[in-house]
């Protein structure tokens, strides 16, 4: 099946967000992809905020981006926007990384007057980035998710099914997904 860039955009080492996508990643899996995790909060801040193309974890960033056949990006949301690092991140890959590539944009807030996030600043970037594709995204509530100190996530039902409706959406695009990146 396809390769799968999971990115999370969180900069917290113990976010919901991120153990939402790992959670979702298992999905993934279960399907057939291959799913290859990035936590931004990993790249080395210096890289990031220096703007250094050349730092070897920018390049590994950017050769994971070229690799994969679809990327799924998570965030949580601050101030009505995607986190900081994740914008360092996408500020730092070629103008066109997302080419030919199928998206889903994934975001957890606690409130729902953010949920327009997704639509109003995170879908406009990956579209500028030259995604073939960037499925309906989903929006979680912090309170939907529930991380236990054991590493497990408990997820309410409602947000779950929502979830897992989405990645089947994005895992069903990803099919279509190889023809559009071989046209490129």
């Amino acid at each position: 099946m396809a390769t799968v860039l999971s990115v999370s955009g969180s900069p917290s080492a113990t976010s919901r967000t991120g153990r939402l996508l790992r959670h979702l990643d298992q999905r993934l899996i279960a399907q057939g992809h291959e799913v290859v995790p990035l936590d931004v909060r990993t790249v080395p801040a210096e890289a990031l905020l220096g703007a250094d193309f050349r730092h070897p974890a920018i390049v590994e960033a950017t050769e994971l981006f070229a690799r994969a056949d679809g990327i799924v990006v998570g965030t949580p949301v601050y101030k009505a926007s995607y986190s900081g690092v994740l914008k360092a991140l996408l500020d730092l890959l070629p103008q066109y990384a997302l080419t030919g590539k199928t998206v889903l944009p994934l975001a957890t807030g606690g409130s729902i007057a953010h949920v327009l996030a997704i639509d109003y600043a995170l879908r406009p970037v990956l579209n500028s980035m030259g995604a073939a594709h960037i499925v309906q995204g989903w929006f979680t509530l912090d309170r939907d998710i529930t991380a236990h100190e054991d590493g497990s996530l408990t997820i309410a039902p409602d947000a779950d099914e929502a979830l897992g409706q989405v990645v089947d959406q994005f895992s069903t695009a990803l099919g279509r997904t190889p023809y559009l990146a071989a046209a490129s």
